[in-house]
C-alpha cells in the first residue's frame, strides 16, 4: 500500500445528530471523490489501505470500518456505502488521547504494509478525558506515524465553554505530530466534506503544504 491511513473521527456529546450525518456525509463524499480517487491510482502502488475509528471519551474507541483495500472507484463507493449503513453513536467527553492511542492500535494490526503511516484526526474540542493528548502524539510519531488534524471550528462552544486558546492552534500545538503534518481547518460542520477531500488529497499524494498553496493559487 502507498499508505495507511486510520480515520479518526470524533464522535462526543459536543456534536448533535445533524453534525454527526454531516461529518460521515463528508467522509463518504471525499473518499469516493473522482480526484481522490484519482490520487489514490496516482501511487506507486496505486492503492491504500483504510480504517475508520470513532472516539469520544477515554472510555469509548471503536473500529467502525475494519481496514479496507482502496485502488478504484468501485472500492471507494463500496466502502462510502459501508460507512453509510454502520450505526452511529453520540456520548460523553472528548479524549483525542483515547482517540490517538486506539489509532495506534489498529495501525499495528493492520493486515498491508506500508511505507507510510498516517491518523487523520477531527474534531471540534480539546482533550478534557484521559491523558494527555501530547504523550499520545509522541508515542506515535516515535514510531513514525503523522497525525494531521482536521478542527472543526464552529461557534458553538464545547458543554458551554470556550476553548482555551483557538482550536485550530491547539490543534497545531498538542495534536499533530511527525513528518510532514499539517492542519486542514473546517470553518464548520457545512464545509467539513470539502475540507475532508483536500486533506485526503494531501495525505495520499503526499504533498507538502507550499505545493498545495502554490496549486490552489
Amino acid at each position: 500500500m502507498d499508505v495507511l491511513l486510520v480515520l479518526a473521527v470524533d464522535v462526543s456529546r459536543s456534536i448533535d445528530d445533524d453534525e454527526a450525518r454531516l461529518q460521515r456525509e463528508g467522509y463518504r463524499s471525499a473518499v469516493s471523490d473522482p480526484q481522490v480517487v484519482e490520487a489514490i491510482r496516482g501511487g506507486m502502488i496505486g492503492a491504500i489501505g483504510l480504517a475508520y475509528v470513532e472516539w469520544a471519551g477515554a472510555e469509548y474507541q471503536r473500529l467502525v470500518l475494519p481496514w479496507t483495500r482502496i485502488g478504484n472507484a468501485p472500492d471507494a463507493h463500496a466502502w462510502s456505502e459501508k460507512l453509510a449503513e454502520a450505526p452511529r453513536a453520540s456520548l460523553s467527553w472528548t479524549s483525542i488521547s483515547g482517540g490517538l492511542d486506539f489509532s495506534r492500535t489498529v495501525l499495528a494490526q493492520a493486515p498491508f504494509e506500508a511505507t507510510r503511516r498516517v491518523v487523520d484526526v477531527s474534531g471540534d474540542g480539546v482533550n478534557n478525558s484521559g491523558g494527555p493528548v501530547e504523550l499520545a502524539r509522541d508515542r506515535l510519531v516515535a514510531e513514525g506515524v503523522t497525525i494531521n488534524g482536521l478542527p472543526i471550528v464552529n461557534d458553538r462552544p464545547t458543554f458551554g465553554r470556550m476553548p482555551p486558546i483557538p482550536l485550530d492552534d491547539y490543534y497545531r500545538d498538542s495534536v499533530i505530530g511527525g513528518t510532514g503534518a499539517f492542519v486542514i481547518v473546517a470553518e464548520d460542520f457545512q464545509s467539513f466534506g470539502q475540507a475532508v477531500k483536500r486533506k485526503l488529497i494531501r495525505e495520499i499524494a503526499s504533498i507538502p503544504a507550499t505545493a498545495e498553496a502554490q496549486a490552489q493559487g
